[in-house]
């Protein structure tokens, strides 16, 4: 599973990569690319964009059953408000962030997670993209400010596919039942500039929008070949 034999997932963690596997198997034909730039031990940030719900799910059982390895998102937290959604996100220690508050708390947990060896997963458009064929988002800062005081590299990662079975207006169930599926992951990109600099927070944030962008690109090109 990881790279050097070891597998840093727990219980409940083996449990889920395995079961979104399987579900993730009838839904779609999926392709990934480059997952070893992802560490297989050691802090490190995965971005990506942000096309469909599902997209943090597919991005960990990925890295979950190529690597071994846990992400640990910031997730809105009006989602830790509802049942058994909420027990889920707590079982697999995601973040509560409260969007539009600048929540500093959270950004502080991010900091000191990875700081502590963790990967930690951001999909810094911020909300589902209604429209991807038109490009990413603009992103958030929040990206850069955790890499940059965290001081570790960003990986970034393009995903393509899933909104065709799951896009921002809900759940389709139609033909074809399994689709193209593609994950793409670039080379990292080391920490640039001062965290307390908005300057350098809004250089870095371009800087990892540009390079998530071509990995889109390249798992968009994986889907079509798929077809």
């Amino acid at each position: 599973m990881a790279g050097d034999g070891r597998s840093e997932l727990n219980f409940w963690w083996r449990i889920g990569v395995a079961l979104v596997g399987v579900a993730l198997h009838l839904c779609f034909r999926m392709r990934v690319s480059g997952i070893g730039r992802v560490p297989a031990r050691g802090p490190a940030i995965l971005a990506g964009n942000h096309l469909s719900a599902i997209d943090g799910i597919i991005l960990a059982q990925a890295v979950g059953s190529r690597r071994g390895r846990m992400t640990r998102f910031l997730v809105a937290a009006e989602f830790f408000e509802r049942g058994w959604l909420a027990w889920a996100l707590r079982l697999y220690r995601q973040i509560p962030l409260r969007r539009g508050r600048g929540d500093i708390g959270a950004i502080d947990e991010v900091v000191r997670t990875i700081r502590g060896g963790a990967l930690a997963g951001i999909l810094p458009e911020g909300k589902v993209n209604p429209d991807p064929d038109a490009g990413l988002l603009r992103g958030k800062r929040g990206i850069a400010r955790v890499a940059l005081v965290a001081g570790v590299s960003v990986v970034p990662v393009g995903i393509w596919g899933p909104q065709e079975r799951w896009p921002r207006d809900g759940l389709r169930l139609s033909r074809p039942w399994r689709l193209p599926l593609a994950l793409s992951f670039g080379e990292p990109i080391a920490p640039q500039g001062d965290g307390s600099s908005s300057a350098d927070l809004q250089a870095f944030t371009d800087l990892v929008m540009t390079a998530i962008g071509k990995q889109v690109d390249e798992a968009r090109a994986m889907t079509e070949r798929a077809r």
